[in-house]
């Protein structure tokens, strides 16, 4: 199986994961254990899982910041679905340049447009790209040539 579908399963499980820390204030190490014993694993790049899961709460102001000055409205009026995407892909987009830009913000609105409400993938789509602009001024610079 490729990387970036070992990826794109991870970023679901991710956002799984992500959401149920949100929620159950459980430690994130609990959370991982629950999620590779009730998960097939075996299709799911388990490293980059780990990585993002663990990385998101050690990073949560420096995230959270990178993309609530963006927000048209108080963070904890957001849903807990676009809460967990903002945060994943912030943190890819700070931390993991390896990955294009347009492939995180790609994965994340896709994970909206499966799980969050009606028309959050519009929202995520320029929260995102707005990050990206301030993260990876360059590659985004480059792109739009």
């Amino acid at each position: 199986m490729s990387i970036p579908s070992r990826r794109r399963k991870a970023r679901q499980l991710l956002l799984q994961a992500l959401y149920q820390w949100q929620m159950s204030g459980a430690d994130v190490t609990e959370v991982e254990a629950e999620f590779r014993t009730d998960n097939d694993m075996s299709k799911v790049d388990g490293e980059f899982f780990t990585e993002v899961l663990h990385g998101v709460p050690r990073q949560l102001d420096k995230i959270d910041a990178a993309y609530a000055s963006h927000l048209d409205r108080k963070l904890e009026e957001l849903d807990p679905i676009s809460i967990s995407l903002l945060r994943m892909g912030s943190f890819e987009l700070i931390n993991r340049i390896d990955i294009p830009y347009k492939v995180v913000i790609n994965e994340a609105v896709n994970l909206a447009k499966k799980f969050g409400p009606t028309d959050t993938y519009k929202f995520i789509n320029g929260i995102l790209d707005r990050v990206a602009s301030d993260s990876r001024s360059i590659e985004v610079a480059a792109a739009k040539k």
